[in-house]
């Protein structure tokens, strides 16, 4: 169930073994990863720089069990954008193979700044931030 209708395919990945923890499900860790990495990828790329950084997730609730052989899918939308952050609004969803089925594993929201080559804020291009204007801060 798509939660955000403007959402986009990110990345996928297949859950395998090295991906499981003790109890035979996905490790929450390697999700994280997955999350950040995908997201990362958007903001990178919506903001022509890759110098973004990771600021801020929020709470991350695991509603579902993954088990081996599923496929993960990472859907991402730009949700806020300030004059040097981006914040995204990003579902994992489980997949079967043999049905197509996906189902909300997890959703957050992840922040990430623009940095120079010293690591300070920097504006996000005006380019970018008029695409998503509707979304700034009034």
């Amino acid at each position: 169930v798509n939660t955000f209708a403007a959402m986009q395919l990110i990345t996928t990945h297949i859950c395998m073994a090295k991906d499981l923890g003790v109890h035979g499900n996905l490790f929450g860790g390697i999700m994280m990863a997955w999350i950040d990495e995908a997201a990362s990828s958007m903001a990178v790329s919506l903001c022509y720089t890759p110098n973004m950084v990771t600021v801020k997730v929020d709470e991350l609730v695991f509603k579902r069990k993954v088990k081996e052989g599923f496929l993960i899918r990472i859907y991402g939308e730009v949700i806020k954008i300030g004059n040097t952050s981006i914040t995204f609004a990003i579902e994992a969803r489980k997949v079967s193979v043999y049905t197509g089925e996906e189902d909300v594993v997890v959703h957050t929201q992840i922040t990430f700044v623009r940095i120079d080559e010293e690591g300070r804020p920097t504006p996000i291009p005006t380019l970018v931030k008029e695409r998503y204007k509707h979304l700034a801060p009034a």
